[in-house]
């Protein structure tokens, strides 16, 4: 298992359904930039559930899909992960799982799971990543 960063470049969030301050759910689409056993960026697209105000214990979850392109472990191509990650006012923390089928590339027959966590407003957060080939 390794010890990574990954940055979030770019951030756009909609309110789908709900209020501001009230049970809601949103679509966020992102890019982000990965270091470590990972090198390259991504495109994410997630759903994101928001408890609403003054709730602060965790257990919310967002289901998404992000396309990674660069290399892993210096082989090259791209791939997809799925993840769930949960979120509160003190940070993230979530798994991910590579989508089977989706390694392009050198990184054809990809496969594995990491996790993802970090603090609230951190500009980096750390990932890890247990994989095969």
């Amino acid at each position: 298992m390794s010890e990574n960063t990954f940055v979030p470049l770019s951030w756009d969030e909609k309110i789908v359904s709900g209020e501001e301050g009230t049970p809601r759910f949103a679509y966020a689409h992102a890019t982000m930039r990965y270091s470590g056993v990972i090198e390259g960026e991504s495109v994410s697209d997630s759903l994101l559930y928001y408890a609403g105000e003054g709730y602060d214990g965790g257990g919310t979850t967002s289901p998404g899909l992000e396309r990674i392109t660069g290399s892993v472990a210096g082989r090259k191509g791209s791939f997809v992960i799925r993840h769930e990650v949960g979120f509160d006012p003190r940070g993230i923390e979530g798994t991910w799982t590579v989508v089977p089928g989706s390694g392009t590339g050198e990184l054809r027959g990809l496969t594995g799971s990491g996790g993802i966590s970090g603090a609230a407003g951190a500009e980096a957060m750390s990932y890890t990543f247990e994989y095969s080939f």
